[in-house]
């Protein structure tokens, strides 16, 4: 059947059917269809257009089709335009002529931005609970070894000694961020649509305030041209899909290097790499991969639906079908990846004496030598200069920094006093960050509490 006709004199060309059919990905928006024409026909009522016993047929007709659409039967063989058109075919074999009323006032524009908005409250509460077990396995593991020391690096290169928690907490922030942005995106999309009809507003006097408390919106909408134009929801929510992807993209990059052999910081559990079909002894971070190469196809999913959005007139084009497949498709690779990147962080170990030894066999502590010196009165633009000729002359002599002692540092400058070779001790360095968001032993530990606090605020 189709929710339109009467104006034709022919029907849409075969061609045409499956060029424009969207059924076969709107179909996971059936249980929200459902829930939005229940409380649908509640409102009709409440205008006089249904009985109380008609609502009733109607809205049990609907609640028996919930407890079908799990089996792939209730959709085998169905060649209806969309989710909506099969909804309402379904409802007219169990409700018979009744099921007629159940359009009225209402346009699929509102009832998809309303199926829309209500799937993606339902799918960023899912993502949340994902971003929580994420960042509480970032939690545990910092607790698992909270005095590991490693390189923290610019350009790539070694550039101060930093605590391994204090690296793992700097993910679990910007997951943190993830986790509001969504919130935010949620906020938006929250607001109830019905009663805008195609884009001038329904004829009939709706309660939509009442309609927004039955489906547990906060709001209503404010501009039914604005409803029937708008994607701004589904934009926010590709952007904070990209940007969580973002994130995870980084962490598989440090971790696909820092488990490889040249760094051998990580140990990458079994079940999470897998080996080569000719090379024997490979161990290959493939779970990691796998989430740095999605993320190139949820950045495609926003760019997809910001150009098909960006010179539509007002107010619905048929090109805002396309909306669904994008989202649809970043929220399956962004909880896909959530989960998987959680299962790698519970079974990764750190072995901590690599990383340990990075810091030792380079000048990562020479920042903790000028501080030394400033915090002694030397000018720090000096002080940079003298620690950078020790870091050249040691280069030259092919000298590591355990090598050095105070004599050997107060003769090298007078600036040195010999009680700064403590300071060829990483630890030392780092026990003089204890300012907040520092990398210090304090500041850390407490920062690793404030997480868990957090973590709790957010579930």
């Amino acid at each position: 059947m189709k929710l339109w006709g009467g104006r034709f004199e022919e029907g849409s060309s075969e061609v045409f059917e499956r060029f424009s059919g969207s059924l076969h990905f709107d179909r996971r928006l059936a249980d929200a269809d459902i829930r939005g024409s229940q409380a649908y026909a509640r409102a009709l009522e409440q205008v006089g257009i249904l009985t109380a016993q008609e609502t009733k047929q109607i809205v049990d007709a609907f609640e028996a089709m919930r407890g079908e659409i799990r089996d792939a039967s209730f959709f085998e063989g169905a060649g209806d335009e969309d989710i909506h058109t099969l909804i309402i075919r379904k409802l007219k074999e169990r409700a018979g002529e009744l099921s007629d009323k159940i359009h009225t006032g209402r346009s699929r524009n509102d009832q998809v931005s309303l199926d829309i908005r209500l799937w993606l409250r339902d799918e960023i509460d899912a993502i949340h609970a994902l971003l929580r077990d994420l960042m509480s396995a970032l939690v545990a593991m910092a607790r698992r070894d909270p005095q590991a020391i490693v390189p923290g690096y610019t350009h790539t290169r070694r550039a101060q000694p930093v605590l391994w928690p204090h690296y793992l907490l700097a993910y679990f922030e910007m997951f943190a961020r993830d986790f509001e942005r969504l919130s935010e995106t949620r906020g938006r999309a929250n607001v109830m649509p019905l009663g805008s009809g195609a884009l001038a507003g329904s004829a009939f006097p709706f309660d939509r305030d009442a309609i927004a408390r039955d489906l547990g919106f906060a709001a209503i909408t404010r501009n039914s041209m604005d409803v029937s134009a708008d994607r701004d929801f589904a934009l926010d929510f590709l952007h904070a899909a990209s940007m969580a992807m973002l994130h995870l993209s980084r962490l598989a990059e440090d971790w696909i290097l820092y488990s490889g052999e040249e760094y051998g910081w990580l140990e990458l559990g079994d079940g999470v790499t897998s080996g080569s079909s000719m090379m024997p002894q490979k161990k290959n971070p493939d779970s990691l991969e796998l989430i740095r190469g999605k993320c190139g196809g949820v950045f495609g999913d926003y760019a997809a639906l910001f150009v098909t959005m960006k010179a539509l007139p007002m107010t619905y084009n048929r090109d805002m079908q396309e909306d669904k497949p994008r989202l649809f498709d970043a929220a399956d690779q962004l909880r896909g990846s959530l989960e998987m990147m959680r299962v790698v962080v519970d079974s990764t170990r750190l072995n901590p004496e690599r990383p340990a030894d990075a810091v030792q066999t380079s000048w990562a502590v020479a920042t903790d030598f000028a501080d030394a010196l400033a915090r002694s009165g030397v000018p720090f633009h000096q002080a940079h200069k003298i620690v950078g000729r020790l870091v050249l002359e040691s280069v030259r002599a092919k000298k590591l920094p355990a090598d050095w002692t105070g004599e050997a540092l107060a003769a090298f400058d007078p600036a040195f006093t010999p009680d700064m070779a403590r300071f060829l001790r990483p630890s030392e360095g780092i026990e003089t960050r204890e300012i907040a968001g520092g990398t210090g032993p304090r500041a850390v530990a407490g920062a690793i509490e404030e997480a868990e606090r957090r973590l709790a605020a957010f579930r």
